[in-house]
């Protein structure tokens, strides 16, 4: 088991950190003692998050950062200075087929659920390494277990941060730097954002709670976790890859998991109430 890091005098930072899971999380890490920094393109949203945190007594500051945008990010990095824990939390999800989707809407996932986790990692990860301590947590998706109808940009991203966790953390233990890293693989969460979501087994594949969600992170973190998939019996779906193709794909339509999008129409005003990071269409 890797070494854990405690959040109790910790800092920590979360990207898209402004509403949804990001929120939570910087609520809870807030209770838990951590001096949180909230990164979110929406300024109002962040402020919102760091006036809660500190209203109850924490420790917090907010940052209007555009994960994507290279410059901003060293920036906000510099005047955050060294973190303990970071949260690579911001995504975007379009929810749309992909002959439907806009380009200008697939480059963007591609840009904030992708090429943003290096342009953020690179700015925390030397400091972790020199103190030999932090863990750089990636929130990624069940859709990075499993694609799935009518998120093929999305899920094509969440393959990807999936792979990008692994890699970081093939080369921090290679390289023995002292650093944990962290991929939380969590299905659908009730943001709001997925009121049309259905499930053919809503029994075996509940809706997630933000806050449930939120305090399963917060845990794995301190405990040194590795991969934290939710619900657990999520994990049994890239095993089912060694079926035969034709047998794979009935047994996703038998589980109902090709049509959960089906009835998917976003987050009303969700340039303005994200799901999960602040200001961007789509956010989960």
């Amino acid at each position: 088991m890797a070494r854990g890091t405690r959040l109790s005098g910790a800092t920590l930072l979360v990207t898209g950190g402004g509403s949804g899971l990001g929120r939570r999380m910087a609520l809870g890490a807030a209770r838990r003692g951590s001096r949180v920094v909230i990164w979110d393109v929406n300024a109002e949203a962040g402020a919102a998050v760091c006036g809660e945190i500190r209203a109850a007594g924490g420790s917090a500051e907010a940052h209007a950062v555009d994960v994507t945008d290279r410059e901003a990010v060293a920036a906000a990095a510099a005047a955050a200075g060294p973190v303990d824990v970071l949260i690579n939390n911001a995504g975007v999800v379009s929810g749309q087929p992909l002959l439907d989707a806009t380009e200008e809407a697939i480059e963007r996932t591609m840009k904030v659920n992708v090429m943003a986790l290096s342009w953020v990692t690179r700015a925390f990860l030397a400091g972790m390494a020199s103190r030999r301590h932090g863990t750089v947590v990636t929130v990624a998706s069940a859709a990075a277990l499993v694609g799935v109808a009518r998120q093929t940009d999305y899920s094509a991203s969440k393959f990807a941060a999936f792979g990008f966790n692994e890699s970081l953390r093939a080369e921090v233990r290679a390289a023995k730097l002292g650093v944990n890293t962290l991929v939380v693989c969590p299905y659908y969460i009730d943001t709001g954002m997925f009121d049309g979501v259905q499930t053919r087994w809503p029994m075996l594949l509940p809706i997630l709670q933000e806050e449930d969600v939120a305090t399963k992170v917060l845990d794995a973190i301190e405990a040194g976790r590795r991969k934290l998939v939710l619900p657990p019996l999520v994990n049994v779906l890239p095993v089912l890859r060694i079926l035969p193709v034709n047998a794979f794909d009935r047994l996703m339509d038998v589980l109902g998991v090709n049509r959960t999008m089906d009835n998917f129409t976003g987050r009303p005003n969700s340039r303005e109430k994200s799901a999960n990071g602040g200001g961007l269409p789509g956010r989960q």
